[in-house]
């Protein structure tokens, strides 16, 4: 089968047709023979391919996978393939494509204005520094005039320019080396647990694990299975390494005698709610549906941090590029200035 890349629009797009075909009682054959008729040409021959994978007998998760499909959205299929709710996992699983395509779209949107006028504000910054300043420096000497506070800045700023940038390709060097050598020789389990040192998209990721964790495990039990059968599917999701890995790891703690709540809470990965979810949900006897009702805050939460990052990050980028650039209209405009002045 033809690997292609699917962006995560078409993704979308794609699961929420399937879903709802499979809501309105259509099979999965025939609602994927279905779709063709409101996609691209070239995404027809695919799902042809699809359809041949299915008569083979490969799972639709397998199928989804050789057509280059994000992870998530493979463990989404993955698990509702083991409890029987692929109508609702494709149409999350859509949900879930449009809002990381919404945030990627919103973050290039942050970044691509901002950093052209970063690039723009260099080049000018040194035109003035090497090309303009210099004259206005020469003209001050043979007038016995003082250069101003912002030239001065302006030539301190190119003279620690090549600084700067030494010093931060030092720490991309550390980081890839750290990377290489370290980094990639860690569990799944130990990487994520090196992430969320990192402070700023610490909380991020807690709610993003938080979220996933819950749907998966929420959709599960509600499905019929236990929690220690639930943890096997976990187990047996080798296309995702770290959940593969927290189904290992949870099931052999159960099995030393510790509580589910107990196991979570001792995890950096998930919020600290998780614990007290469960514990709750074991109580009045409804784990399942209280995961999912987590899943869904986790997730809400988790919209609502990355608005309110974007809405932090692009003023102090603009605020920088405004002052680069005030600062450089002065120390071209205040020696202007004192010339007029003197004359």
């Amino acid at each position: 089968m033809k690997q292609t890349k699917w962006s995560l629009e078409e993704q979308a797009s794609f699961l929420k047709m399937i879903g709802e075909l499979l809501i309105r009682g259509y099979p999965l054959a025939e609602a994927l023979d279905s779709i063709t008729y409101h996609l691209p040409q070239k995404r027809n021959l695919e799902i042809k391919e699809c359809l041949r994978g299915l008569k083979e007998g490969y799972p639709f998760y397998l199928v989804l996978q050789k057509l280059a499909f994000h992870k998530d959205v493979i463990g989404y299929v993955y698990f509702a393939e083991q409890h029987g709710g692929l109508a609702m996992a494709f149409l999350e699983g859509s949900k879930m494509m449009q809002r990381r395509a919404k945030d990627l779209s919103q973050i290039k949107k942050l970044v691509s204005y901002p950093l052209f006028l970063m690039l723009t504000t260099i080049v000018l910054f040194f035109f003035v520094q090497k090309y303009l300043l210099p004259q206005f420096s020469s003209l001050f000497t043979s007038m016995k005039l003082k250069a101003n506070f912002f030239t001065i800045a302006i030539y301190f700023a190119g003279e620690a320019f090549p600084i700067l940038v030494f010093f931060l390709l030092l720490i991309f060097i550390c980081f890839l080396l750290y990377y290489l050598f370290i980094f990639k020789k860690l569990t799944s389990i130990e990487q994520k647990q090196q992430i969320l040192r990192i402070p700023i998209v610490a909380r991020l990721f807690r709610l993003y694990y938080s979220h996933y964790f819950s749907v998966q495990l929420g959709s599960l039990l509600e499905g019929g299975l236990s929690v220690n059968e639930s943890l096997t599917m976990f187990e047996q999701n080798e296309d995702q390494l770290f959940y593969s890995q927290l189904g290992i790891e949870m099931k052999r703690l159960l099995m030393r005698g510790e509580k589910l709540e107990d196991i979570l809470k001792s995890f950096p990965f998930f919020e600290g709610e998780l614990s007290l979810v469960v514990k709750h949900g074991q109580d009045n006897g409804k784990l399942s549906q209280e995961l999912l009702f987590f899943s869904a805050q986790c997730m809400n939460s988790l919209e609502e941090k990355m608005e309110s990052l974007m809405k932090k990050i692009q003023p102090v980028l603009y605020c920088f590029i405004g002052l680069l650039i005030v600062s450089m209209y002065l120390a071209v405009l205040l020696p202007m200035f004192h010339l007029i002045n003197g004359m």
